[in-house]
């Protein structure tokens, strides 16, 4: 079984990609970036992470958060993410990445902030 898998899904012009599992340098942050990086080849650039079901993120899956962040800005799209896990909220907090994720706890919240 991969260690991460991504479960995408529509909601309006959003796409909300259902994370399950790890993000880590073992497995997951691969399988993470494919998972976007297949969401903009196909011309998506509102993608919404789903994060309720991750279990753990290390640093290397921070940096690919970040990197996927970048990315996504740079093709004039969004990146949020939903459902934090508390471990993961706390490191977004102490790296002072909370500051430039938009983190929602709520989905349709989240997706109307698109507009």
């Amino acid at each position: 079984m991969a260690p991460l898998t991504a479960v995408p899904r529509i909601a309006g012009d959003v796409t909300i990609l259902g994370l399950a599992g790890k993000i880590t340098i073992s497995g997951g942050d691969v399988e993470l970036r494919s998972a976007v990086n297949g969401q903009l080849d196909a011309g998506v650039r509102k993608i919404l992470l789903d994060l309720g079901e991750v279990t753990t993120v290390d640093s290397s899956g921070i940096g690919e958060l970040v990197s996927l962040y970048t990315r996504i800005s740079n093709r004039d799209g969004s990146l949020k993410l939903l459902n934090l896990p508390p471990k993961v909220r706390d490191i977004l907090a102490i790296t002072q990445l909370i500051t430039v994720f938009e983190v929602f706890d709520d989905e349709d919240e989240a997706v109307k902030s698109f507009a």
